[in-house]
């Protein structure tokens, strides 16, 4: 009887996350048993929370004892779970699962492993399933257990059944966690009782469960990828039209709301209050959460402009910039600060904005989505500045003729709330870029150019 193939895992390194537990330890045998004919280089890793006192210390010495009889080099780490729960508060079992995970991304980070291999099975995948469903979810939610970041789950195809019936052809030694069959939890009571339930309607409702999570979980990616998609992005600001089909719009604004402020633990209730702002003038707003460490330094805003809903983070009033700095791309340089002349390198006046050799490009990583303008670096005259707009400001734009910079950013239909944070490269009034909107003429690529850059 096999579990899995580890040929696609071939040739890596292949950390066992191992609980003791008759699931980790048919994991690791598994492996052990495939790992010289794959080429797989193989290690476990056991985590002692101190949450279950003797037992749990005797699960760590059964896992030692394993690993020296199969000759499998094992990393143990002991974290006092309940005393972190003490001095920080939050969820005993929340905690453990952030101290596992925590240690697994440092095994890959530190490149101790390729790879974490945990022994999550189909039984998991449908009880995690019912639960969402019971408390309330959506297709995202169906997402149970998936493999990530080098996070990889062989037996998501095995149910619980299949893996004892291994352990017991191969004769393999476990530890029982006493917890296990506690009702208490909820997790335990659809375990022993609501999942059996369902086996006893159909024989194989874990597996049917777990394919139709499956198959959310594609139709969720279709559908999340069509919502971003429909954001437009003008001037590094993201715009949710108001006509989007409801699932579309709901998820259009709610990647918004994570990509100007992670951490905000949006809900339901948050999308209801956009969605009220359809029916509303243009100009109105509401407010949206930010994660605690955010509170101080900013608010998030969704408001109705036009056709569109516009988020904008709009951070408290900090020290002072000044209204216009030098724009020098003689030398390059990131040893700058937001009040210095920054030359190759970010700019911050009056808003975030790089400025980059084309070759070798990399999209900066500031996290703002403008258009990408390309420019002869060299044609830009001495004395230019970077700055707001200002009354009387004047462009030729990129092949197209002399106009006010008011005239000219009406026509691209930019409102004058966005046109005022627009950061413009300028010689007195003669306006050269507007960043992630367009060039002058005059600072067009041309096949003269010699230095080629990119500005976002």
């Amino acid at each position: 009887m096999t579990l899995f193939n580890a040929e696609k895992y071939r040739g890596k390194r292949v950390c066992v996350a191992l609980s003791g537990g008759v699931d980790s330890v048919c994991l690791l045998h598994a492996f052990k048993e495939q790992a010289e004919g794959c080429g797989i280089s193989l290690s476990a890793l056991h985590i002692e929370h101190g949450i279950r006192g003797e037992e749990s210390v005797r699960d760590m010495q059964f896992c030692k004892t394993l690993c020296e009889k199969w000759g499998v080099p094992l990393k143990i780490q002991r974290v006092n779970v309940p005393d972190l729960v003490r001095g920080h508060g939050g969820n005993l079992e929340q905690t453990a699962r952030f101290v596992r995970y925590g240690a697994f991304h440092s095994l890959l980070e530190e490149d101790e492993a390729d790879l974490v291999a945990t022994a999550h099975h189909a039984d998991d995948v449908a009880e995690t399933i019912l639960f969402r469903l019971a408390r309330g979810t959506g297709l995202s939610g169906m997402k149970a257990i998936t493999e990530y970041d080098g996070i990889v789950r062989p037996l998501l195809t095995c149910t619980r059944a299949e893996i004892e019936a291994y352990a017991s052809e191969k004769n393999l030694p476990h530890v029982e966690d006493s917890t296990n069959g506690d009702e208490n939890y909820t997790r335990n009571y659809i375990r022993h009782t609501a999942l059996p339930a369902f086996e006893g309607i159909h024989g194989n409702a874990a597996k049917h469960l777990v394919e139709f999570a499956a198959l959310a979980a594609e139709e969720d990616d279709f559908l999340q990828s069509l919502a971003e998609s429909k954001i437009l992005h003008i001037a590094g600001e993201e715009r949710v039209p108001v006509d989007l089909p409801d699932v579309l719009f709901a998820r259009a604004c709610l990647f918004c709301m994570r990509q100007y402020a992670p951490g905000g633990g949006y809900t339901r209730a948050n999308i209801g209050e956009i969605e009220k702002l359809k029916a509303l003038q243009s100009g109105k707003k509401v407010v949206l959460p930010v994660s605690d460490g955010l509170k101080r330094l900013a608010t998030l805003y969704a408001f109705r402009e036009g056709g569109e809903i516009v988020f904008e983070l709009e951070y408290q009033d900090g020290p002072p910039r000044p209204e216009e700095i030098p724009f020098a791309v003689g030398r390059r340089t990131m040893d700058h600060l937001p009040t210095t002349p920054p030359e190759m390198g970010l700019y911050t006046v009056p808003s975030l904005f790089s400025v980059r050799e084309a070759d070798g490009y990399a999209a900066p990583d500031h996290g703002i989505k403008r258009k990408q303008l390309f420019v002869d670096l060299d044609a830009f005259p001495e004395g230019c500045v970077v700055r707001a707009r200002r009354e009387g400001d004047m462009i030729t734009p990129y092949h197209a003729p002399r106009k006010t910079l008011k005239k000219f950013l009406t026509d691209r239909k930019i409102s004058a709330r966005l046109s005022k944070k627009l950061p413009v490269i300028a010689k007195g009034s003669e306006v050269y870029a507007v960043v992630g909107v367009e060039i002058a003429d005059a600072v067009k690529v041309t096949k003269s150019t010699v230095r080629r850059g990119v500005i976002q």
